[in-house]
């Protein structure tokens, strides 16, 4: 099928619309050990946490601009991914070059002034990008768990940047978090396809009765992992106090609003458009900040 003939934006337009802003609401999970560490109130470390999700947001950014060239062909069938600037034929090899280039030199500069084991992190997402736009992406069941360790990577990455141990249960629940966020979007994509598996080959190694197990099994993980984490004795003893159960009513809220809107709505196959566009979830997020906050820095 040729590039979608629509009328051509402007330059500054396509380009940053290959960025794919929107999906940089994931690297906000950088600043959960900033938060978690009770660091939030320290200015500079804010200012190092906010740098260091510029730094990832970039280098998605180059990513995403890659994996959109590399795709292109495959892209142009599929009713959504066909808008895709490089898709479309907006955008060209000499402009999606130019792209990576500031992107990651970008995120090269901003993580150098973070250190050298922020830089390292950020190498280590761009190997993990490298093998699942090289094979894992066709690997069934190594696709999401290579999503999953994209975002425990981000997790790290944000501890790094203000040099702070990642907890054993942080790196439990983002674990288990992102592959219920991920086994969603397959199933979202499989729901929704026609002849799903000539836009993601390795869909045709999924069935839905099989997702919706495996999405069930990370949910109640999921919940069961952050409700323990806010009651032990470790957290209890850092925190100062027990406030943080008080999180877990919103997280299952969450959870379960989540799963409603992959089965009754069909969504889940972009979480940053549900993030972005349901207001029940936003105030779910709000109120789990918020009682956060509240537990880690008004301690009794």
């Amino acid at each position: 099928m040729d590039a979608v003939t629509t009328s051509a934006p402007l330059w500054p337009v396509a380009a940053l619309k290959a960025l794919r802003p929107k999906q940089w609401t994931k690297n906000g999970v950088l600043l959960a050990p900033l938060l978690f560490a009770k660091s939030a109130s320290e200015g500079g470390l804010v200012i190092k946490a906010l740098v260091a999700v510029v730094a990832f947001s970039l280098l998605a950014s180059g990513v995403y601009v890659v994996n959109d060239w590399v795709d292109r062909e495959k892209d142009r069938l599929h009713p959504e991914k066909r808008r895709r600037p490089i898709a479309a034929g907006h955008l060209g090899l000499g402009s999606a070059v130019l792209l990576v280039v500031l992107c990651w030199a970008g995120a090269a500069g901003l993580g150098w002034w973070l250190g050298t084991s922020f830089v390292g992190v950020l190498g280590g997402y761009l190997l993990l990008q490298v093998l699942y736009t090289g094979g894992l992406k066709h690997m069934v069941l190594l696709d999401v768990m290579a999503i999953a360790l994209g975002f425990i990577l981000r997790v790290v990455a944000g501890a790094v940047s203000i040099n702070v141990e990642v907890s054993n249960w942080l790196f439990l629940c983002t674990l288990l978090g992102a592959l219920f966020l991920g086994f969603a979007k397959r199933r979202a994509e499989l729901s929704s396809l026609e002849e799903a598996a000539a836009h993601r080959a390795n869909l045709a190694d999924y069935t839905v009765p099989m997702l919706d197990q495996m999405m069930s099994i990370a949910a109640a993980c999921t919940v069961l992992a952050y409700g323990l984490y806010s009651v032990s004795a470790e957290t209890v003893a850092r925190v100062g106090s027990d406030r943080l159960k008080f999180t877990v009513p919103a997280v299952v809220y969450g959870v379960f609003r989540y799963l409603f809107l992959v089965h009754k709505r069909g969504q889940g196959g972009a979480p940053e458009r549900v993030l972005l566009g349901d207001r029940p979830i936003q105030l779910t997020i709000a109120l789990i900040l918020a009682i956060a906050a509240w537990a880690l820095y008004f301690p009794r």
